[in-house]
Order: C-alpha cells, then structure tokens, then sequence
C-alpha cells in the first residue's frame, strides 16, 4: 500500500432533514442545512477541525434556491479558507464524480482535505410561497441572488427534444421504460408488478433510515395501484414511481488522506477507504443514440468502476443505484447480471428517501460509509445524471484497497457510430412512422392527454414528436391501456405525422 498520506478516506459523514411538517417556522433556506449536515459530518468525525483545514470545496448545485457563490459561502461559514471552492453544474452524477476526484487528488498529493456538500429546501420553499412569506425579508434567507433559481429551458433539452416536448425527466424516462419492457418481452402488467415491487423493497429500506423523508414501508399494491392519491403521470409511472423533489434534506462528506485522518484523531472505526471509480458520458440527447432499452454509458461506468479494482458484481456487500425512475435500476441489475428482486439502494430511492436532486447520491454515499465502516466488505455506489447522460461509479470499503486509489475519474466519451438519422418532425409530415417507443402522460383528472413518440421512417430516419395540444383521442389510441388482440407493447405499430400550420404531430 502506498504512504499513508496518499490513502483516501471518507472520514466524516452528515445527514439531515428538516421540517418534515412543511410550516414557515421550521423553514430554513439550503445553506443553512448544508452548513448543519458539515457540523455533523465532523462531528461523525470526531475531528471538527478538518473543516477549517479544507484546501477543496465542494457545493452540489442546489434547485430550490439562488446563491452567487455556493461553496465560498460554505467554507466561510465553517471557517475555511480553501485554494478551491466550486459549485457544480446540474447532475445527478456529480456526487460520485467530485467524490472520486477528490480522492485521486489525495493520492495525487494535491489536497489534503476536501469537503462536499448539497442541500434542498424545496418542501419549505414551497410552504413560504403558499403561505405569501418573504423568506428574505421576513426570514433572512441569502438574497443574492435568492429566490429560486430560473428555469432555463437549454439546460433541459437539445432543440430537438425541446421540439418533441421530451424536456421533463417524467417525459424521457419512461420512454426508456417502455423500450425496455418490449426488449425483455414484458407484458404491462408483469413490467409494472416489477417496478412496484422494486419501489416497495425501497420503500422498505427507506423506512429505516434515520433522515429519509417518507419513512412508511409500502407494499407493491400501494404503489402500483393507480387512483387519486397516486395518479398515473407518464406511462407506465404512477406518481409513487417518480423522484420526489419536494424535500427539505442535507448531506456532506469529508475527504481526507489515513494520515490526516490519524493526526486528526479520527477514530479507526470512522475510517471508510475511497478506492475509487469511473464514469462514462453519453450523448446528452437520448434521440442522438443507437437505442433506448440499454444504456451503453450505464454499462461502461459500473464496467470500468468493477475492472479498476478487479470485482465482479458478485463480490460487492452493498449496491446503491440511482433510481428517480424504476429503468434505472433494472438496467444496472440486468448489466451486472443480479437477480431482479435485488435491492439496489441502502438509502431508499427518490421516491421513498427523497429526491432532493442532485444530492441524492452523497446521501447514498453517506449511508454506504456508515454501513461499510469497520468491515471488510466493499460498496458501490453509482449515480446517474441527465436523461441517462452522464454516469459514475465509485467503490467504497471498510479496508483500504492493496494499491491506495485505483480510481479513473475523468469519464469516457460513450459514442454512436449507428444510430439513426434524426428527422425534423416538420420535414416528416404526411409519412408514416413504426414507433420505436412511446409514452402517454395523464392530466390531473386521470385521463390521457398526450402522447410522445419516438418513431422510424420507412427510410430509417428517427422522427420524435408529440400529439397535438388537445388531441386526446390520439393519447388514448397509444395508452398500454389500449392495447388488444393480444399486443403487449406499442411498439412496432405504425402512426401518422400530420402537419398543420407549421407544426408536426402524431396521430393514430
């Protein structure tokens, strides 16, 4: 093994949450939360000074309100002065992607402690808005910028999702799903039993987790079963199956070479070795790739995460895989060769845990420091950012791996040499398209409203496009409620691409 000053370990983890009630007076905006959730963190350490000595900081972007300089505002508050404080983009992945970076910046010699953080306050900032209090003037929250962040509709799509209205997670996943379930030769109701009995074990594991925001064990049935308290939003997801944002949660990690750790007085029990991991990135646009029932950046990321320390699936003690959408997880389990009742989570999942967005993951890598401290074991953890777009994996152990770090945190570049062709809808109209998938979103009152194709030319060109704003009728005709004669999927059968007043849809 090499010099203890090149060995990293996570030392130190915190977790939090907060007004579970949703009231004005227990809101608090997300820098407080996150300044908390470092206390804890080293406090879990037993080495509160390791915050004053951070040379690298950490801030997962936060959705739920503005700051100007996230991380420099953390590090003050904790009486850091690091060489490198930096806010992250959006990505889910991010967590286990700064994680591996700052371990093989450890073993590099480069830093010697690194603090990462992330933080959502989304159920009170909700509840202030609802209640009309200011949380800068009448609360105090940061003001600058403050307020939410805005929405900017790039970060949410290529053009050519934007126009296929595939923008929204709830939108693209389930496209994902459904090219799945005709790949696997599902019937709809056996894909969806799956999907609820993955999210009921999760459940499960949720209900035992000290800061998860649903804490009730639920049963395949609850959360499969469509009705007013669990509308159905894009098929085949009820709402139970889709990430619940609308949390107020914290979590950070400290970072920091045996030796520090030992001069510092962690505890050896506190000890939790980085071996380290790998990523891949996809193109960032799902209609740009050669199909989507797999996920060729998914498999590359736990692919090289296994190789870079010799594993196979079979030797790990624990898996966390991101799941803000039950595809997700069965594409990791089907990749890794697991059983499909494999339960891939030791935090809970978005639905259950909570889904305080692009933190999710450094609290499944919290959690997983917990469990795998004083063991012999060793953990994945994987996280998942984008539409599918950018992975990484990262290996954590209770015993330090022979080399130090074999991490490679720099991602691959996932490409796609074959896929098809995209065609503007509005250059398609008039021809016909065999969906290559397909999903329905339902409205508020339970009934579909519109469906979103991804679609083949007789030429081969991929066409995606939406029905039209009010053409319910073409929702219904490409719902899986609809499906007879014994079709298991909509998948294979042919549409229309209509064209009106310059615009494209689909029509059955």
């Amino acid at each position: 093994m090499p010099e203890e000053s090149r060995v990293p370990v996570l030392v130190g983890v915190g977790q939090l949450r907060a007004n579970r009630e949703r009231t004005t007076t227990g809101a608090r905006e997300p820098l407080a939360l996150m300044v908390e959730a470092l206390e804890l963190a080293a406090a879990d350490a037993g080495a509160p000074q390791l915050l004053r000595q951070a040379d690298t900081v950490h801030a997962i972007r936060t959705a739920s309100w503005a700051y100007a300089d996230l991380a420099a505002t953390v590090a003050a508050r904790v009486g850091a002065a690091p060489r490198t404080a930096a806010d992250t983009a959006l990505g889910g992945h991010l967590p286990a992607r700064l994680l591996d970076t700052a371990a093989a910046a450890i073993a590099a010699g480069t830093s010697r402690v690194a603090l990462l953080v992330g933080g959502e306050a989304q159920a009170s900032v909700g509840a202030l808005g609802k209640a009309g209090v200011d949380p800068v003037a009448e609360l105090g929250w940061s003001a600058e910028p403050g307020g939410p962040p805005p929405l900017d509709l790039d970060q949410l799509g290529t053009p050519a999702q934007l126009e296929a209205g595939l923008f929204l997670p709830a939108r693209v996943y389930p496209l994902h799903e459904n090219a799945l379930q005709a790949a696997l030769g599902l019937t709809p109701q056996e894909n969806a039993e799956w999907s609820a009995r993955l999210y009921a074990d999760y459940s499960a594991v949720a209900a035992g987790h000290p800061t998860a925001w649903n804490q009730e064990r639920r049963t395949p049935e609850e959360i499969g079963t469509v009705g007013p308290g669990n509308r159905m939003v894009c098929e085949p997801y009820p709402l139970a199956m889709n990430a619940m944002p609308h949390v107020d949660q914290a979590a950070a990690v400290i970072v920091t070479s045996l030796a520090v750790a030992r001069a510092a007085g962690v505890p050896e029990d506190r000890l939790t070795h980085v071996w380290g991991g790998a990523g891949a990135d996809d193109d960032p646009d799902p209609l740009r790739r050669t199909r989507f029932d797999r996920s060729e950046a998914l498999a590359a990321a736990l692919d090289r995460t296994l190789a870079a320390a010799s594993l196979t699936a079979q030797d790990l003690a624990l898996v966390d895989v991101y799941s803000c959408f039950p595809v997700v997880p069965k594409l990791a389990a089907l990749h890794l060769g697991l059983p499909r009742e494999a339960v891939l989570s030791v935090a809970g999942g978005h639905s259950s845990f909570g889904g305080p967005l692009n933190t999710y993951s450094l609290h499944a890598i919290a959690t997983a420091a917990q469990r795998l401290r004083g063991t012999d074991g060793v953990g994945l953890v994987h996280a998942n950012g984008g539409y599918l777009s950018y992975q990484h994996g990262v290996l954590l152990s209770g015993r330090p791996h022979p080399e130090g770090y074999v991490g490679r945190p720099e991602p691959v570049a996932v490409g796609h040499p074959h896929a098809p062709p995209l065609l503007p809808a509005t250059e398609a109209g008039g021809q016909e398209l065999v969906v290559e998938t397909a999903t329905v979103e339902h409205g508020r009152d339970g009934a579909p409203q519109q469906a979103f194709v991804v679609g083949r030319t007789s030429a081969g060109q991929r066409v995606a496009l939406p029905s039209a704003p009010g053409d319910t009728a073409t929702a219904a005709a490409l719902s899986l409620a609809a499906l007879s004669g014994g079709a298991t999927t909509q998948v294979g059968r042919t549409v229309s691409v209509v064209s009106r007043d310059g615009t494209a849809a689909v029509a059955v």
